[in-house]
């Protein structure tokens, strides 16, 4: 399985099929727009934070969307959502302790799951505690996808992620990709994003001290350096919500093999460029 970025590519017994990023941008412009985009059901986990919050917005405005799952440990603010009362009818939440996941989504089945799930050392307090939720919850999320025969498993780690690195954060976010690459999932969507730009409920000084920090420095991220540019918390949404239908509008390399996974890695500048692209 290749781990190229701005790919989709699936390998296995001698098969490999690569499609270039673009390539894929065009096709998937008319085919998810097209009203014959078959209706899909998706599972959410991590809807209160950044991403999850518009994510689980977007997905409720989408009207290819016909049942939207989420998974949460507290209730969620039904009536605080930015979607109208028919469009919420489609939502159905789970309550429940994520060391319970399994049996919580018990029967369940998605075309999509989404992970949005992140905490920080500050927050978690102790490494262990991050660990379990920046890389067990997400593995076993994609686990429980791959028995679920889950089409598209998407998920959010963070630039930098690497598995040899010498940053915890950044090693467990490598090491979440290594393991969620070896599962046998059609289609792996793996979102990079750089510093998250929006409101979020818990306070996240480094966070507001690099937006402020980077502004002055926009204009000089171009080329190589684009990926560093801060994103917005909602476009990293959009981008998740696009690619998805991208794997089930036009397939993805992986569909010829059943068998192997295509998995695609999303910088942040690959981010943006796929936001430009979705409407809602």
């Amino acid at each position: 399985m290749s781990k190229e970025t701005g790919c989709v590519s699936a390998a296995g017994g001698g098969f490999s099929l690569t499609f270039e990023s673009n390539r894929m941008l065009t096709d998937a412009q008319g085919s998810s727009s097209n009203s014959s985009l078959a209706g899909y059901h998706v599972l959410l986990v991590g809807a209160t934070g950044l991403i999850g919050v518009a994510l689980l917005e977007q997905l409720l405005r989408n009207h290819h969307v016909t049942k939207v799952t989420v998974l949460s440990r507290r209730a969620i603010k039904v009536d605080e959502l930015d979607a109208l009362s028919d469009q919420k009818a489609k939502l159905r939440l789970i309550v429940a302790d994520f060391d319970h996941m399994e049996e919580a989504l018990m029967q369940l089945e998605a075309d999509v799951v989404y992970c949005a799930l992140g905490t920080t050392i500050k927050i978690a307090k102790t490494q262990e505690a991050f660990r379990r939720v920046d890389y067990e919850y997400p593995l076993r999320l994609a686990k429980f996808a791959e028995r679920a025969g889950t089409k598209v498993y998407s998920v959010v780690t963070a630039m930098g992620a690497d598995s040899s690195s010498r940053i915890f954060y950044s090693r467990v976010k490598g090491e979440l990709q290594d393991a969620i690459a070896k599962l046998s999932i059609p289609n792996i969507h793996v979102f990079q994003p750089s510093l998250l730009l929006g409101e979020r409920d818990d306070v996240r000084p480094g966070e507001r001290f690099g937006a402020i920090a980077s502004r002055g420095l926009k204009f000089v991220m171009v080329g190589p350096l684009r990926k560093y540019r801060p994103i917005k918390g909602e476009d990293v949404a959009r981008a998740m919500g696009r690619s998805a239908e991208m794997a089930l509008a036009i397939g993805a390399a992986a569909s010829a093999d059943t068998e192997h996974s295509a998995i695609r890695y999303y910088p942040s500048d690959q981010i943006a460029d796929l936001a430009v692209h979705t409407t809602g």
